[in-house]
């Protein structure tokens, strides 16, 4: 072998082992998905999905483009050599392994997954949990107990097109809708609905369940909200408290002004008020015997009371 089929070989090789990686998109439920292929093609491109063959989404020629209704092809990017697939509304029917083709050869793999679904739901004793079948293959769900008293966890059933296999525990409240009834608080925890052939998680449910009377103890905690009327009556009494309030503190800083000014005034008024008997300062004198009002020591009022009875008591 010379080197030019060694080089052809190796090739050869790598071309295919391109073309046959494949590209995962995963988009949430309900939302459009677009498998991306950017490769040359003169020829014509078909999509089709590898578990049914034959069956092809879109076409496209150098004259025009045909689709299934629900896929999306644009002949404009085709020329350019953009050869994506739009899927309008993705969901779990349309997950799987798509590819490309020009004419015949396979150009892209592109495996669309849906992102898993998840809800929590709060439900009263006696109350039915209904879990989604969203998938016509085979399902198990599977049961983790967060309650104390709730039973083991484990797969609890199996559905299979209207085939309903479940525990003993679950086969008299569940049905094949997959409506587990009658539920108590000792059924709380998380539900896993998974695809068992692919192994692939379609939804989780987040399940709690409260005890008869549960609603009403919540209500007894919670605050109650204020609305309409009620909201402007607070409001209104809220303003007055405050509107008190600020009375209340303007008039004791006014009071404490005052107060303090009369103290200012008496200490002036009594500096110097000691008098002088034989050229001896006989000191301050005491008033307790006039109408005078004191405070520690300090004269606030009764002046001219306080000081004829020094007087008297110097001429004495």
């Amino acid at each position: 072998m010379n080197f030019s089929a060694v080089c052809v070989v190796l090739m050869t090789i790598v071309t295919a082992a391109s073309h046959s990686v494949v590209t995962s998109v995963k988009v949430k439920r309900h939302s459009s998905a677009t498998l991306p292929c950017s490769e040359s093609c003169s020829g014509s491109v078909k999509w089709e999905t590898i578990h049914r063959p034959g069956d092809f989404l879109g076409h496209c020629s150098p004259v025009s483009c045909w689709l299934k209704e629900g896929y999306q092809m644009s002949h404009e990017k085709y020329l350019t050599g953009d050869l994506s697939l739009t899927i309008a509304d993705a969901d779990f029917s349309k997950r799987g392994l798509y590819t490309c083709q020009c004419d015949g050869k396979e150009l892209c793999s592109v495996r669309l997954l849906i992102e898993v679904s998840n809800t929590a739901l709060q439900l009263n004793s006696g109350e039915s949990l209904v879990l989604d079948l969203e998938i016509p293959e085979e399902v198990e769900v599977i049961y983790n107990s967060t309650a104390a008293a709730g039973p083991s966890s484990g797969q609890i059933c199996t559905v299979d097109g209207r085939s309903l296999q479940c525990k003993p525990e679950y086969r008299r409240r569940m049905s094949s809708a997959l409506k587990l009834s009658a539920v108590t608080p000792s059924d709380s925890g998380l539900y896993t609905v998974k695809d068992k052939r692919n192994e692939e998680v379609i939804h989780t449910y987040a399940v709690m369940v409260e005890s008869a009377g549960g609603s009403d103890k919540m209500k007894d905690v919670q605050p109650e909200r204020c609305t309409g009327e009620g909201a402007v009556v607070s409001m209104w009494v809220f303003g007055l408290i405050m509107a008190a309030l600020l009375t209340v503190i303007v008039g004791l800083a006014v009071a404490i002004g005052l107060l303090r000014r009369q103290v200012q005034q008496c200490r002036k008024r009594t500096e110097g008020n000691g008098v002088e008997k034989n050229g001896h300062s006989v000191g301050f004198f005491p008033v307790d015997t006039c109408t005078c009002s004191c405070y520690r020591g300090i004269r606030i009022s009764g002046d001219d009371c306080a000081a004829k009875e020094r007087n008297s008591a110097v001429l004495d």
